[in-house]
C-alpha cells in the first residue's frame, strides 16, 4: 500500500507508514502544502496513494466518494497534539494487516475506526 499525508499532520507520520513496511510520502515532499483540497485529491488519485489527513472535508462522501479514490484514512481525534497522533497512527498501522483501506473510508477515533466502503458498480 501506498500513502500520502497531508500537511495537518505531524511529518513524523509518514515514518510511522514507512517503518510498518509500507510506501509513504507527505504533501511536504512534493511542495503540495497550502494546495486545496481538490489538488491534494488529484495527486492521490494520480499516484495512487491512500491519504491520510485530520481535514475532515475529506470525510465528506458527496464531496469525495470512497469509490473515486484509492483510500481516505481522516483522523477525528479529541486530542491533537502530535503524540497522540502518532499513537492512533501505529494503531492504524497495525489495523492495516487485517484490512485495507483502498476504496474506502476510514475515520479514525482514539478508540475506534469507522468504515465506509465504496460502492461497487460491478
Amino acid at each position: 500500500m501506498r500513502f500520502k499525508t497531508d500537511e495537518n499532520l505531524p511529518v513524523e507520520a509518514a515514518a510511522v507508514f514507512r517503518d510498518a513496511g509500507y510506501d509513504a510520502e507527505t504533501v511536504w515532499d512534493e511542495e503540495l502544502a497550502g494546495k486545496d483540497d481538490a489538488a491534494i485529491a488529484s495527486k492521490v488519485r494520480t499516484e495512487q496513494r491512500i491519504l491520510v489527513t485530520a481535514d475532515l472535508d475529506f470525510a465528506n462522501i458527496r464531496a469525495y466518494p470512497p469509490e473515486d479514490h484509492p483510500g481516505l484514512i481522516v483522523l477525528r481525534l479529541k486530542q491533537q497534539d502530535k503524540v497522540n497522533a502518532i499513537a492512533v497512527l501505529k494503531r492504524v498501522a497495525l489495523a492495516l494487516g487485517h484490512r485495507s483501506p483502498e476504496r474506502e473510508l476510514w475515520i479514525v477515533e482514539e478508540d475506534r475506526i469507522r468504515i465506509r466502503q465504496g460502492r461497487s458498480w460491478g
